[in-house]
């Protein structure tokens, strides 16, 4: 899942993720079944992670971090989730089927991932065939791909497309001792040249910060933020503190849950965040 540049900063919301299509199944690993081997504590990578390209400290890791954030079996049984991003817009995906529900004022878009087709309303009426509704419903892979990432980039440390190394010891903005990881990514998302990093409290097992480089080869971070706040959603762990430490910024209205509401997935009016 990476950054998508309708202006990293309309909201500076724009970081889309390196995400490939979501299959029925899971959002983090698309279908990679376990090996026997398989390291205590571990989870199963995505289908196409780049094991060979990656190294083991920093896999193990992101298996630390999967397990201090719930573990494995647990997001696995997550369907629903829920959650308002950065620009005033409120989502809901189903990993099951892929739908994905986007609103902002009167406006409301419901999608499959899969199929790529969906419908657009604007105050309950369907201006799918309109321009404005065509043009809506052209960003919504782009939009799921960037703001599920906001919400989930911890449970994609694995995914489809990424490389993932260990680069050494660092410390957060203030001054916490971490573990850094470097996130890259092959041939997949919107945007493949993007590079995290991503730094893990070595005390609490958990993501607590991260940097965004629009390429890997660039020196410096376009910008460097929090990814704290955490709390448990129906038995996992997600953060909603994605500022600076100055601007404030973070996620609200954010849920999980192991089933869908009936109906809300394709109700054509602005609905009441779950």
């Amino acid at each position: 899942m990476r950054v998508i540049h309708f202006s990293l900063l309309l909201a500076l919301g724009s970081v889309a993720a390196c995400q490939s299509t979501p299959s029925t199944t899971t959002a983090a690993s698309t279908g990679s079944p376990q090996p026997a081997a398989m390291a205590p504590g571990s989870y199963p990578a995505a289908a196409g992670f780049d094991a060979a390209g990656s190294d083991a400290r920093a896999i193990a890791l992101a298996d630390q971090v999967m397990a201090q954030m719930g573990g494995y079996p647990a997001w696995q049984q997550t369907r629903l989730l829920g959650w308002d991003f950065l620009d005033g817009s409120y989502q809901l995906w189903d990993k099951q089927t892929g739908d994905f529900r986007w609103q902002k004022d009167d406006l409301v878009a419901v999608y499959n991932l899969t199929t790529k087709q969906g419908h657009a309303y604007r105050a309950g009426q369907d201006i799918s065939a309109t321009p404005e509704g065509e043009k809506l419903l052209g960003k919504m892979y782009p939009i799921w791909v960037n703001n599920s990432w906001w919400l989930l980039m911890p449970y994609k440390l694995k995914d489809s497309g990424v490389t993932l190394t260990y680069q050494g010891p660092g410390k957060l903005m203030d001054g916490t001792a971490a573990e850094v990881l470097n996130m890259t990514f092959k041939n997949v998302g919107v945007t493949p040249d993007n590079k995290y990093e991503v730094l893990i409290n070595p005390q609490t097992k958990l993501v607590e910060e991260w940097a965004y480089f629009p390429k890997a080869t660039d020196a410096q971070p376009a910008f460097r933020r929090h990814w704290t706040g955490y709390q448990k959603y129906n038995g996992i762990m997600l953060a909603t503190d994605r500022s600076d430490g100055k601007d404030g910024r973070g996620l609200g209205h954010v849920s999980a849950a192991a089933t869908v509401p009936a109906g809300i997935m394709q109700n054509p009016q602005p609905v009441t965040p779950l």
